[in-house]
């Protein structure tokens, strides 16, 4: 497996505070399967700014790390990016790290509490751009939550988006894991990934998530957000399957 969100460099955000720990996250990684992952620590989130070319060398010297310890996983360099109204400016200074060495995709985080006014207009910008942001964790936004019809919209138009394997297996409890689950059943998500932290209840189960996923979705569906992370390292095209809007109205408190 391919994991194109976590949180594994040490003490650049709120993933790891150490090497130590990226190392025994990166254990836990590879004995649950997977062998290749995007570095994304936070990037203009209001706490952590993570210049590109930081994320590059701390990601180099992880791997160097992981080599001198055996640990038999491949890191890539990239950011969760929030979005905020300087994204453009550092899209355009060359201060975002796309997910491929291409420029095809971001990874692009919410507040999580809302969907910012803005955010069709910079979204839009984005792919402008010739960028194709791929949406975080939508599962685990409130405004997604109230108003689901704007996260069909934006994969409508053209972005992508990605569960957290923890959402959709309970980790977040009932409430995350139903609307995971809407985003899924309607095709709104091409992606599952790990966003690992070093914390309480923040392991792998990526495997989980994808037997899981086998069983609601089928074979098919896993080997389609399975080849997509692939895709999504290397530039190539992504998969969709056909969009719907959440038809369902769920009354979602707060998490």
């Amino acid at each position: 497996m391919i994991d194109i969100h976590c949180h594994l460099l040490p003490g650049l955000d709120d993933g790891s505070d150490s090497l130590d720990h990226s190392l025994e996250l990166a254990q836990a990684a590879v004995a649950d399967g997977i062998t290749h992952a995007l570095m994304t620590p936070h990037h203009m989130n209001g706490r952590y700014v993570n210049h590109a070319p930081e994320v590059a060398q701390a990601t180099a010297d992880f791997q160097d790390a992981l080599d001198a310890a055996q640990i038999p996983l491949v890191v890539f360099a990239s950011q969760e990016v929030r979005i905020n109204g300087e994204l453009l400016t550092a899209l355009d200074a060359g201060d975002i790290l796309t997910t491929d060495p291409f420029g095809t995709y971001m990874l692009l985080e919410f507040p999580s509490e809302e969907v910012p006014a803005y955010s069709e207009k910079m979204i839009f910008d984005i792919q402008q751009r010739g960028i194709i942001p791929i949406i975080v964790h939508p599962e685990r936004n409130q405004g997604f939550m109230d108003k689901p019809e704007q996260l069909y919209e934006f994969i409508n138009r053209g972005a992508l988006a990605q569960v957290t394997a923890s959402s959709y297996v309970g980790v977040f409890g009932k409430k995350v894991q139903a609307f995971a689950q809407d985003i899924i059943d309607n095709g709104l998500a091409q992606f599952l990934a790990s966003d690992a932290h070093y914390m309480e209840n923040r392991d792998y189960v990526m495997g989980d998530a994808f037997a899981q996923l086998v069983r609601e979705k089928g074979q098919k569906t896993a080997d389609l957000f399975d080849k997509n992370a692939k895709a999504a390292i290397n530039g190539d095209p992504i998969q969709r399957l056909v969009p719907q809007p959440i038809k369902k109205k769920r009354f979602f408190a707060k998490y």
